[in-house]
């Protein structure tokens, strides 16, 4: 890079950074980034970062790095002391040597740029009262995961500076694993969930609210959008590790080693006990899929419809046991039921009874289809069913939880239908995240609602799969019924 290009570069970083930068280019400078994910995190304007995702990354370096080089008011945290005293603190005294004191009685650096460094831990969730009156510019956990979701949503409410022009953020390192895995994961779903709807790419900026108690995504203009990033760091991009930590990490078991090693969220999860449909089904089913595996004519058409907002509307073609790719659409483009038919048009016309969820805005597209000489049926999700499992004993509490419970035994892999699904990362997501119960009347499925609420979309293309199974195996007759259960 040229001088002028370096000189241009460094005018548009905050100040403190550029300042920063050009100590470490004349070698005055504490700490300097070491690695190309820890400069990433140097960097990022995001008010919350995610750093690291395997062991060996630099994790604990990055925090003491820039608690003395960027910050004034810092507390590092860990969940328990022993933890602290062994990482950060032991740490804390090779890298601060020459350039503070430290007070062990209050696990406080008092560094000579007039950064103050404050060491704490949070063994119970009432530990965060402790800081209740406290404002730290920057609050680092280390090993988030060992963290739960209060203490770390509360600790954001002590970030903050009167000092002007200071920079305010929380920076969170961890592996995956812990007793925090699942709500971190769900936090950093478009980097870290791989069903994830609008995936988002390691150190790009996300933006989000609170909304009727809920997170929503949101745009950079919004005026209560806040940023966070997740930025991955491994192993190979730590200079002072190599070879024998990494021979280290392969002994360990599963699923210790890929979490350590790879980084890797998924490994140990687990499915609920309740989950309506084994992810190892869903799996298997989609390694079956090939395009060339496609039945000789379309059986059925399932069709999820949104309208507006977040949801999609979302089409989802059967041949026999193959599903088709399913097509999803923004519910903005479908703001009516004419706009829905002119999408099944194409697919109608390869044959097969199409399935309408017909509660709210899916009862204008099942008029509309009719209109049009569609050979539509209209499934209402909420409706009673007098059906039963393939036992012949259990019962359902509507046609939602029939044809879900319909859709897995169809994935059973001991005497199921050999369903071949297309490897999308979105319906994995959608078809697995379902619970069941059993009440007095019948097995029961969660509500779309409440899905929502937990997974943080709506499962439209698990929906429309499950509609169009359901279409393909108990609808008969339909052509000029308004509903296939009346």
């Amino acid at each position: 890079m040229q001088t002028v290009e370096i000189e241009r570069y460094l005018r548009s970083l905050p100040p403190s950074q550029a300042r920063y930068i050009l100590a470490i280019q004349t070698g005055t400078a504490l700490w300097a980034p070491a690695s190309k994910p820890q400069w990433d995190a140097f960097l990022s304007p995001a008010f919350e970062t995610l750093y690291g995702g395997a062991a060996g990354g630099g994790k604990s370096e990055l925090i003491l790095g820039l608690a003395a080089t960027q910050h004034k008011s810092v507390l590092c945290l860990r969940r328990t002391y022993p933890e602290l005293e062994d990482s950060l603190i032991a740490r804390s005294d090779v890298l601060y040597s020459g350039h503070g004191q430290y007070n062990g009685s209050k696990y406080i650096w008092r560094m000579a740029n007039g950064a103050r460094i404050r060491f704490g831990h949070l063994d119970t969730e009432k530990s965060v009262k402790e800081y209740q009156s406290a404002a730290f510019d920057l609050i680092a956990f280390d090993e988030l995961t060992q963290f739960t979701r209060l203490q770390y949503e509360y600790m954001l409410s002590r970030a903050r500076s009167t000092t002007p022009g200071q920079r305010v953020r929380v920076l969170s390192c961890t592996n995956p694993g812990g007793e925090g895995n699942d709500w971190v994961m769900e936090r950093w779903a478009p980097w870290l969930d791989p069903t994830h709807r609008n995936p988002a790419r390691p150190g790009e900026l996300r933006y989000f609210k609170r909304v009727d108690g809920r997170e929503v995504e949101t745009t950079p203009d919004d005026p209560d959008a806040v940023s966070r990033t997740f930025i991955p760091a491994k192993l190979r991009d730590n200079p002072y590790l190599g070879d024998e930590y990494r021979r280290t990490l392969n002994l360990l078991p599963e699923p210790y080693r890929s979490q350590l090693l790879d980084g890797d969220w998924q490994a140990g999860m687990e499915d609920d006990a309740y989950q309506v449909i084994p992810t190892a089904w869903i799996r298997a089913a989609m390694e079956r899929w090939t395009p060339e595996a496609r039945g000789e004519k379309q059986t059925a058409v399932g069709v999820d419809v949104a309208r507006g907002g977040d949801d999609q509307t979302v089409i989802a073609p059967l041949w026999g046991n193959w599903f088709a790719p399913v097509d999803k659409y923004p519910g903005r483009s479908t703001p009516d039921g004419a706009s829905v038919v002119g999408l099944l048009a194409p697919v109608s016309a390869q044959g097969g009874q199409i399935g309408i969820d017909v509660i709210g805005v899916g009862a204008s597209v099942y008029d509309s289809a009719r209109e049009h000489n569609l050979d539509a049926v209209g499934i209402n999700f909420a409706e009673g069913t007098k059906a039963t499992d393939k036992s012949g004993r259990l019962r359902f509490v509507n046609v939602r939880a029939q044809a879900y419970w319909s859709l897995r035994e169809a994935l059973d892999p001991t005497d199921g239908a050999d369903i071949a699904l297309p490897n999308d990362p979105e319906l994995l997501g959608d078809l697995r995240a379902p619970r069941w119960k059993m009440q007095s009347n019948g097995i029961q499925i969660e509500a779309k609602e409440d899905i929502k609420k937990r997974i943080g979309r709506s499962p439209d293309c698990g929906d429309a799969v499950a509609i169009a199974w359901l279409a393909a195996n108990t609808v008969t007759d339909v052509r000029y019924r308004p509903s296939i259960y009346d």
